[in-house]
């Protein structure tokens, strides 16, 4: 599949990937279903992550390929190959954390089997995660705007300042087991809404790429 086309693919897909979470909706049918729900809501933070971060994946490699034949037929490509390489080396990252375990079925199963425990340890994963990800994600977006913008194209430079930092792990295990478990819905409820932010600030940068390829395309 042509790059353009992969980019206009993953971008299509967004909604079957980039799953949001309402906190009071999730929290009132773990209390309706006596802690049950909770389980499905483990297994919608796994697979979320996964899902987005193979579809981000697509699409950034697809959106480096796509610059890299611009700049062969601009001939600027050897001008270009430095950041294309920073590219390169980021997209490594993100490959890298995508072979990892994260299979939302197993690790809902492994909760079960431990009575629970194992989903804080799947709360410690995501967060780290979301830290990696986001951090090469944004080195990525900072690069391709620099390359787009060679190819006479404007795309936004990626906020480093949205880099929200890891969780204090330690720190939230020791209070949710002070508090019985109550300062685990405050763990929760940070997970699910800086997952959400995080895909907002995707989207508003797909956006953009989609409309400059599509004006490549166009000129």
């Amino acid at each position: 599949m042509p790059p353009a086309e992969r980019i206009r693919t993953s971008w299509q897909r967004r909604p079957g990937s980039d799953y949001l979470f309402d906190f009071w909706s999730a929290f009132g049918w773990s209390v309706l279903t006596c802690g049950f729900y909770s389980y499905y809501v483990l297994f919608q933070l796994m697979r979320r992550a996964r899902d987005h971060n193979a579809r981000r994946l697509e699409m950034l490699e697809a959106a480096r390929t796509y610059a890299w034949e611009r700049a062969l037929g601009q001939g600027v490509a050897d001008e270009l190959t430095p950041a294309f390489e920073r590219v390169a080396a980021q997209l490594a990252v993100l490959q890298q954390k995508a072979s990892e375990f994260r299979d939302p079925a197993l690790w809902l199963v492994l909760a079960i089997l431990t009575g629970g425990i194992a989903t804080y340890v799947a709360w410690i994963l995501l967060d780290a995660d979301l830290d990696t990800h986001d951090r090469a994600e944004v080195s990525i977006e900072a690069e391709l705007a620099q390359i787009y913008a060679r190819l006479g194209v404007s795309i936004p430079t990626a906020d480093p300042l949205r880099v929200k930092g890891r969780h204090n792990y330690v720190g939230r295990v020791v209070a949710t087991i002070a508090t019985c478990g109550v300062y685990g819905l405050f763990w929760l409820y940070d997970l699910m809404v800086e997952g959400n932010r995080h895909f907002e600030a995707n989207w508003a940068w797909e956006d953009d790429l989609a409309r400059a390829v599509q004006a490549l395309e166009a000129a």
